[in-house]
Formats: C-alpha cells, sequence, structure tokens
C-alpha cells in the first residue's frame, strides 16, 4: 500500500481535467495547458526522471486502450489526452529524447493496434510519432534490438493505413485512412531513424515502398503527371528538405489532424500528393546503394501486386525515380533494372517481369534525365549477355524487341567522345563470336535460328545505338541554339524528326557531333555477314551497311573540297593529304577493298556462309574470354558475373584468326565467271546495287578508286559462253543491270556527261531487281522474305537491249577534269590504277592494314609495334622501354652514387638484347615474307657507380662526346652539325 503518490505521478495526474469534465473537453481534448507546463519543465530540468514518465504514460496508454475497445467513451477520451502529453513531453525534451523512445514507440503502437478504426485516435498517433522522428537521432536503430522490433512493428502499422481499402463504398474514409498513414510514413522517411544504419535501411524500405506503390498503381496516369507538375514547382516544405542539416533545437514537429467532418472528403489527388511527396522526399535522401535497396523493394511489391501487367505506370515509375535521385547516384537505378532483368534471364518463358522491366530500362535511358557514373560498357555487356541468353532458349522470344530497344537507348547518353565507338566495338566482338560460334541451342535447325535471330539483334541494336545518339545529339542542338536566341524560331526545331541530311550536297551546314564516329576499321570486322548463308542476316545487314555508310564513314574527301569554297584551315595541305590518302590508301580505302571483295563473292559465289568450309573448334581463345561448348557454340549457361566478364573482354584472336582464314579460303575460291548455281537472289543483287550507289555518292574518291576495278572483273564475269540456261541469263542480266546503274552514278558524282549517255542508255531497260526495304534503326522486326530471279511481261526483250562498253565508260572516267584534279593524278596513271587484274583475293590483301616504317601522310618515320607482341614476356623487348622517359640530372647523381641498378633500371641491361629500332621489322605482304637480320647488341655490365655508367649518363645528357652509333637519336634533327649528314652510309649487311 502506498502512503504518498510519487511527485512526476502527480504532475501527471493533475494534467487531466476532472473525471466527470472528459467528455466535455472535445472536440481537441488537450491537456490543461497551465499543469502541462509544469510536467515539460519538470522533466526538462530533471532529465533522470523521463524514463520514470515514459512508463507512466505507457501504462495509462494500455489501460485507456483496454476501456476503450471495451466502449468507454471517459476512456478514450483520457486516451486522447494522454498521447498529447506525450507528444509535448517529446517536443519540449528532444535533446534527450532517447530516454522517452521506448515508451513512446510502444504507446503508439498500443493506441494504433487498440483502434484501428478510430480516425482521431490514430491521427493523434501519428503526430506523436512523426514527434519522436523528428527529433530523433536513430542511434538506437539497431544496437536495441527490442526498441528496433518495436519501431519497425509500428512502421508496419502506418504502412498498412498508407494501402487500405474500404470494406464499403464510402471512399471518404479510405483516402482520410491514407493521408494519416501517409503522413507518418513522411515522419519516417525524413527521419535519421532510417539513415542512421545502412543495415536497418533496406528493411525500412521494404515496408515503406509497397504502401507507395498501391497508391501509384491506382492512379491514372494523367493525374499522376498533373501532380508531379505540382511537386516540381511547389516542393516539399523547407523543413522536410532540410531536416538531416538543421540542428535538433530548431526542427519543429509536423502535426496530424483529421479531416474535419462536414468538409468535403479529401480527394484522390491529395492521396498521390502526399504519396508522391514520401517518394520523392526518400530517393532525395538516398545515397547509390540505398536506392538500391528502393528499386528492389519495388521490384518485389510489384511482384506481389501483380504491377508488372502496367507498363504504362512501369515506365512512369521508372522515370520519376530516376528523376527524383540525387544526380550522382542516378546510375544506381538503371543499373539495378538491368541487375533484376539477369536475374530472370533463366525464366522459360517470357514474363510481364522482363517486357515491364525492359521497358523501364528504355524509359530511363531516353528521358532527359541526366545519367552520371554511369558503367555504359558493363550495362552493353548485361544486356548482350541478356539477350543471348533469351536467343538461347527461344529464338522467337517475345523480349528480345524490348532488349534490342535497350541496347539502342543506350546511345542517348554520350559522356565522352569515344563513348559510341567503344561500345559498337564490344557488339561488333560480341557479333564476330556469334557469327563464327553461333549460339547454343536445341538441334542444328535450332542452332541455326538462333545464330540468325542472335546476329540480327545485335545488328538492329547497333543500328540503333549510333542513330540514338545522333538524334540525341541533334536535340541537344537545337535546345541550345533555343536558349541562345530566346523568341526566335530556330529551323532546326521546326522539323518534326531529324532531317536527312546525307544526301546533302554541302549546302546546309551541320553541326560537327560530339562524339566519334565508328571507325572502319572496327566496323570491317562485320563484313563476312554479306556472304552469310541465311538472307535474313544478309538483308538486315546489308540495310545496316547502307546506314553505316551514310552516317558514321568519314566522308572528307578532295571532291568535297572541290566543290564548295573551303575555308583556310581545309586549304591545299588538307586537300592533298585527304588525295594522298584515298590514293595510296587508308582506313576507308581498306575497309572499301574488303567491302568490295565480298560483294563480288555474294554476286558470283554458289556456296556462302562458313558452313562449306568451316568447322568451329572448341579451342580457346589467346586471352579466354570466351568459353566454347562441346560443339564450338557460345556457352551462355554461364552465371551472369562469368558472362558479364567474358563480354568485356572484346579482343578476341582465335575467332578472328579463324575468320579471316575462312574469308580468305572463300574469296580464293571465288569464280571469275558467274553460273547458274550461284547462291544471289534477286534481293541481293538489289542490296548490292544499293550499298555500290550508296559508295559512290558519299565517298566518291575512294570508291572510284577501289570500286572501278571491281566492276569491270563484275562485268567480265558476266561474259559466258555457254547462256542457254534461263537462271543463268537471268543473273548475267541481273548482274548487267547493277554494273550500268553504278555507272551512271558515278557519272552523275563526277559530271561526266559523256558517261552519263553511255549509262543512261544501257540502263533504260526494265529492271528486274526488287526495290530495296528499309527499316527503323533500333528495332527488331520480322525476318524479311527474299524475292528470287524472275522474268517478268516487261523485260522479255530485255536480252536484246544495248549492253554497257565498259572500255569506253571507262575511258570517259579517266578524261574527266574533275577526276584528275580530285585524284591528283594523269589520265596513264588513272589508267593503270584502274584498270588494273582486281580478284577478291587480292582486294582483300589491299584491305589488310600493313606495317610500315613510315608513314606517307605525314613523312616521318614511325616505329609500329603490334600490341600483342608488346604484351609477350621478352626481356629482349626491355631495351624498348629505356627510351620512354628522359635522361635528367637525377639518373646522374644516381649513377655517380652507385644506385643505378636499384633506383633506374632503364639504364641497365639486363640481359643481352635485339634492338630493333635501327632496323626494319618483319613486314607480311600478302604471301611472301620480307625478314632482315639484325645483332644481338651486349653490352658488358659496369659494377656500381663505375666510370662507364656516368659517361654512359653523361653521353645520353650530351655533356660528353657524343657517340655516332648510340640507339638515342636527337629530339631535333635538323639541330645536327652539318658533319653528321656527311657520314658515309653503312648498309647493314656486306656482299
Amino acid at each position: 500500500m502506498h502512503l504518498f503518490t510519487p511527485n512526476h505521478v502527480q504532475l501527471i495526474q493533475a494534467c487531466y481535467p476532472p473525471s466527470a469534465a472528459l467528455l466535455t473537453s472535445g472536440p481537441e481534448y488537450k491537456p490543461n495547458a497551465q499543469e502541462l507546463s509544469r510536467l515539460t519543465y519538470y522533466a526538462s530540468n530533471k532529465v533522470g526522471k523521463l524514463n520514470k514518465l515514459g512508463g507512466e504514460l505507457e501504462k495509462r496508454v494500455k489501460a485507456d486502450c483496454r476501456r476503450a475497445q471495451a466502449g468507454n467513451i471517459r476512456a478514450r477520451a483520457s486516451l486522447l489526452i494522454t498521447l498529447a502529453i506525450i507528444r509535448a513531453l517529446a517536443s519540449e525534451c528532444r535533446r534527450d529524447i532517447s530516454l522517452l523512445s521506448s515508451p513512446l514507440i510502444v504507446s503508439v503502437d498500443s493506441a494504433i493496434s487498440a483502434m484501428p478504426s478510430d480516425l482521431e485516435v490514430i491521427a493523434r498517433a501519428a503526430s506523436v510519432f512523426t514527434t519522436w522522428t523528428t527529433y530523433t537521432d536513430g542511434h538506437l536503430m539497431g544496437v536495441d534490438s527490442t526498441f528496433t522490433q518495436e519501431y519497425i512493428a509500428t512502421l508496419q502499422r502506418f504502412s498498412a493505413m498508407s494501402r487500405v481499402e474500404s470494406k464499403t463504398r464510402d471512399h471518404e474514409i479510405r483516402n482520410r485512412t491514407r493521408l494519416i498513414g501517409l503522413a507518418a510514413l513522411t515522419g519516417a522517411v525524413t527521419s535519421e531513424a532510417l539513415y542512421s544504419a545502412s543495415s536497418h535501411f533496406k528493411p525500412q524500405a521494404s515496408i515503406i515502398i509497397p504502401a507507395l506503390l498501391v497508391t501509384i498503381f491506382e492512379t491514372k496516369l494523367q493525374l499522376l503527371e498533373h501532380v508531379a507538375a505540382i511537386i516540381k514547382e511547389k516542393p516539399t516544405s523547407p523543413y522536410l528538405e532540410e531536416f538531416r542539416s538543421r540542428p535538433t533545437i530548431e526542427r519543429r514537429a509536423a502535426s496530424i489532424h483529421v479531416h474535419v467532418d462536414g468538409d468535403k472528403g479529401p480527394s484522390e489527388e491529395d492521396v498521390a500528393n502526399a504519396c508522391l511527396r514520401v517518394l520523392s522526399s526518400l530517393l532525395g535522401h538516398s545515397n547509390g546503394a540505398q536506392v538500391g535497396y528502393v528499386m528492389q523493394a519495388a521490384f518485389d511489391s510489384l511482384e506481389e501486386i501483380q504491377g508488372w501487367n502496367k507498363l504504362d505506370h512501369c515506365r512512369w515509375f521508372a522515370q520519376k525515380v530516376a528523376d527524383w535521385t540525387q544526380y550522382q547516384y542516378r546510375y544506381a537505378v538503371p543499373t539495378r533494372l538491368v541487375e533484376r532483368l539477369l536475374e530472370a534471364q533463366d525464366v522459360p518463358s517470357t514474363t510481364p517481369l522482363h517486357i515491364a522491366l525492359a521497358a523501364m530500362v528504355t524509359m530511363v535511358f531516353t528521358s532527359p534525365t541526366p545519367l552520371v557514373n554511369l558503367s555504359t560498357s558493363d550495362i552493353i555487356s548485361n544486356l548482350i549477355t541478356l539477350t543471348l541468353r533469351r536467343v538461347a532458349i527461344d529464338p522467337d522470344d517475345s523480349t528480345l524487341p524490348a532488349l534490342v530497344q535497350c541496347i539502342a537507348s543506350l546511345g542517348t547518353h554520350v559522356y565522352y567522345a569515344d563513348q559510341i565507338q567503344d561500345l559498337a566495338a564490344e557488339l561488333i566482338s560480341r557479333l564476330t563470336l556469334v557469327e563464327i560460334n553461333g549460339v547454343k541451342g536445341g538441334g542444328k535447325g535450332e542452332k541455326e535460328r538462333s545464330r540468325s535471330t542472335a546476329i540480327r539483334c545485335l545488328l538492329a541494336g547497333l543500328m540503333g545505338l549510333m542513330r540514338a545518339a545522333d538524334d540525341h545529339d541533334f536535340t541537344d542542338d537545337q535546345e541550345t541554339q533555343e536558349q541562345s536566341k530566346p523568341g526566335a524560331t530556330s529551323a532546326a526545331s521546326t522539323s518534326k524528326a531529324l532531317p536527312d541530311l546525307l544526301g546533302d550536297k554541302g549546302h546546309t551546314h551541320v553541326r560537327p557531333s560530339r562524339r566519334t564516329r565508328v571507325s572502319p576499321e572496327i566496323w570491317q570486322d562485320t563484313l563476312t555477314l554479306l556472304c552469310d548463308a541465311d538472307f535474313a542476316v544478309r538483308a538486315d545487314y546489308a540495310l545496316a551497311l547502307l546506314s553505316y555508310v551514310k552516317s558514321e564513314i568519314p566522308k572528307r574527301s578532295a571532291l568535297a573540297d572541290l566543290k564548295r569554297l573551303r575555308p583556310l584551315a581545309d586549304g591545299p595541305s588538307r586537300q592533298g593529304s585527304s588525295t594522298a590518302a584515298a590514293v595510296h590508301g587508308d582506313s576507308t580505302s581498306r575497309f572499301l577493298n574488303a567491302l568490295h571483295a565480298y560483294l563480288y563473292v555474294l554476286a558470283t559465289c554458289s556456296t556462302l556462309g562458313f558452313a562449306s568450309g568451316f568447322s568451329p573448334s572448341p579451342s580457346p581463345s589467346t586471352n579466354g574470354d570466351t568459353s566454347l561448348g562441346a560443339n564450338g557454340d557460345i556457352n551462355v549457361d554461364d552465371s551472369p558475373a562469368q558472362s558479364q566478364a567474358a563480354g568485356r573482354r572484346s579482343m578476341n584472336f582465335a575467332p578472328r584468326q579463324r575468320k579471316a582464314s575462312v574469308a580468305q579460303r572463300m574469296l580464293g575460291q571465288a569464280p571469275s565467271r558467274v553460273s547458274a548455281t550461284a547462291s544471289a537472289f534477286a534481293s541481293d543483287y538489289a542490296h548490292i546495287l544499293a550499298i555500290l550507289t550508296i559508295v559512290h555518292e558519299q565517298l566518291p574518291v575512294h570508291g572510284l578508286l577501289t570500286g572501278v576495278p571491281m566492276l569491270l572483273a563484275l562485268d567480265a564475269a558476266t561474259q559466258v559462253d555457254d547462256a542457254d540456261d534461263d537462271i543463268l541469263q537471268l543473273r548475267q542480266e541481273a548482274i548487267k543491270e547493277v554494273v550500268a546503274k553504278v555507272w551512271l552514278v558515278i557519272g552523275k558524282t563526277w559530271d561526266s556527261s559523256e558517261l552519263i549517255k553511255f549509262a543512261s542508255e544501257a540502263s533504260q531497260v526494265p529492271s528486274c531487281l526488287p526495290t530495296a526495304s528499309e527499316i527503323k534503326p533500333g528495332h527488331l522486326v520480322a525476318p524479311q522474305e527474299c524475292v528470287h530471279l524472275s522474268r517478268g511481261d516487261s523485260s522479255s526483250d530485255s536480252s536484246s537491249s544495248k549492253c554497257l562498253d565498259t572500255e569506253a565508260a571507262l575511258t570517259a572516267i579517266i578524261a574527266c577534269p574533275t577526276v584528275q584534279l580530285a585524284t591528283g593524278l594523269d589520265g596513264q596513271t588513272l589508267l593503270r590504277k584502274l584498270a588494273c587484274q582486281w580478284t577478291p583475293e587480292s582486294a582483300f590483301k589491299d584491305a589488310v592494314e600493313k606495317s610500315s616504317n613510315y608513314d606517307a601522310l605525314r613523312g616521318e618515320s614511325v616505329l609500329k609495334i603490334s600490341p600483342a607482341l608488346m604484351a609477350i614476356e621478352n626481356l629482349s623487348l626491355q631495351s624498348l622501354g629505356r627510351f620512354t622517359r628522359g635522361v635528367g640530372v637525377t639518373d646522374l647523381r644516381e649513377a655517380l652514387e652507385g644506385r643505378s641498378s636499384m633506383s633506374n633500371p632503364a639504364l641497365v641491361n639486363k640481359a643481352p638484347s635485339i634492338s630493333t629500332l635501327d632496323h626494319a621489322s618483319t613486314v607480311l605482304h600478302g604471301d611472301s615474307m620480307s625478314t632482315r637480320t639484325t645483332r644481338p647488341r651486349t653490352k658488358k655490365r659496369q659494377s656500381p657507380g663505375g666510370p662507364g655508367e656516368v659517361r654512359d649518363v653523361l653521353n645520353r645528357l650530351g655533356i660528353g662526346k657524343q657517340n655516332a652509333n648510340s640507339l638515342l637519336k636527337a629530339s631535333f634533327p635538323s639541330l645536327q652539325k652539318s658533319d653528321a649528314r656527311s657520314s658515309p652510309f653503312n648498309p647493314p649487311y656486306k656482299a
């Protein structure tokens, strides 16, 4: 029996009105103001009593809850007053709120669980909860396991309230309940309890996110867009935005009130506004790892509510998540989306999850929201791996078009000049592997379908990647022009789509792209697809090649300089270098040589593809970047990490060597005369015509020097004595039509009236070739159907038509003044170059870059060493490392002190070596090999600090006597003494 009442209990009891006045204290149900001030003053000055005060208030809350559940109205009023007292104590004792945390959270949880349908009690409890979340430092999370469990349980109750469904048709009650729960979640996402411990962020995010997604996916997109615009114009209060930077003493806790009866109830817009503000606040305060947890919670929630079926909502959600995430952490959004796709790559059939995730990735990449710190190489490697895996499971998988769009959309984010070229090189590398090794599938027919589909997917993604980069660059230029000229209408902005600048003759000024174009050396690896055995692959690649020549390949030529007024920087010296590159060979010339060789094979050969002359072997590559199965297929069953690591290593020497060997053998077997058994269809000849036309239009100098010899050889291939076979006649007519129309294009390009006259007369026959179709880049469409050679009614008399006189055409183009001026060659030189003996094998040899110690365009000697050679661990190559830096005073000091062997290994010969600096390296020209023997240069190692080493350092510094045989050459040869030029020439060998 207590003889007296403790002081803290008396102070608490004094805050309540008399028992008879409890019912009349509504609707505010507030404690007595004066007594409450005494209580808070007592608590703030005697911090040690906070625990007792909290315990007493917790007992009162539990007792009032039990009586209120039984229908006691006074107990309900007492409960509301008790919650108000707890909130006042928490607000006034904010510095020591940790002492009050446990009873406060238990009281809130007890009140919500006891009165789940009483909105007034729930609102008062939510106000207490937000007060604690405002002032806590979050240090109790994880330290006190009991408190942590109590807090998580309370958070789950508010989350359930935020997505509650009304049992009746009264949507007003549902909206009121959701608003209270969302208000409490707002306090949770703006609290240090969420961010203090990373290990407790994930469980809290998995509770908060489902409540938000239910409201988002139940709301119409138009309303969501409207609310998002309001949030952007009127962001959350500065308190919620800056709560983490504000001192505790300056923070203010939000008060939650229930909607007043009689007023118009809250609308769906109000609920959506509160929901999106919670989501934007959560993302705005999360780092990269935490954004990943948010995305994972969203994935789990969408699986539960079947949100993957709502594709438009999924896209909208992904875009807003990326938009609301902090600038430096936005990369986590697409990265996590792609990772989630990889986790579902082995699902046997396509699910709404695959379609939705792929659409979300595309939406994030194509949105105007900038993404920084994004590893585009990892993203594209994962997407390629996923595409190949889905093709291996089912070549007709419905996810493939969406995955192609994902790869293409990555081109909208260009952060450095060579990014698109690097991504294209990655795609082409994987394309080469698939072309050679195929994709693991079922039977033989299934493997062929999988291989064909995989190649077409990668081709579509490659073209979409480059086109997306161009479209994005053009859009940025439009925005820049519009911003720089306010009120003015840009000429480019009036166009709804990217203008077709490819056929422009130089009259329209186009701003250069900020990215590096995909070089012909990279694209040249794909030219073998022109001769693929599958027509669908050939057709798709022909259209991709047309787009590449139009938009990617460098078009700087002498003809362009002649046809327009050049600025001073593009004067005769620039023209001369361009002409020399076209005449003597550069990357574009090598590319076109290979292209013409494969086009000839396509037009004349009876067997196409690697199937006839090559069987993939399971031999590993030199760097082991791709594992092959038992049948030589690409092993796509590896783990995602292994597949990603394999895909990122783009250099695969063994497959490329095998591919080059097969290609050379195929070119060597190309016939000199066309036969009826050739494999090309009418559609193939149409593609050949389109490709040659665009080459001569876009690359006139290069196309003329590399293409005319092939045209002559192709025309000669039609001179067959026995032409009684109808199929052979049709094939001859198709090739002659191609040759005549290409000559007509050459005449129009170079303004040769005589050539135009000859070619026009030969081209007036009715065409037997179909029209080449077009495919939108970045979209995977159904395989194209081939058109066979046939004779129509209009072409019955084509055999009696006039044939083109190739000798006259050649004479006309050689005599053209524009051609001689553009190439810098006279008529005789042009005749020798254009009328040379041409074969696909010789063109293929010219397509291989030859090593040389002399750069014809720069006029200087250059040492070219293969990267593969430098990767070999060979001590003899260490002599080359001696010249990677200059020799200075430090080297002299070290030589004098005898520390050269320890601190400067570049000055020490570790072993006798063979130097290649003064001798020509081994060069492979076709089948011949030119070698030159070199003598090993040996040097006796001097003792540390010996006079020989010091003398050597002095000589290198130019202080001592110069050694004529020194390997070090002067940086400026023109400054050497004149007597050095008169020194006798010593050949490297003796007769």
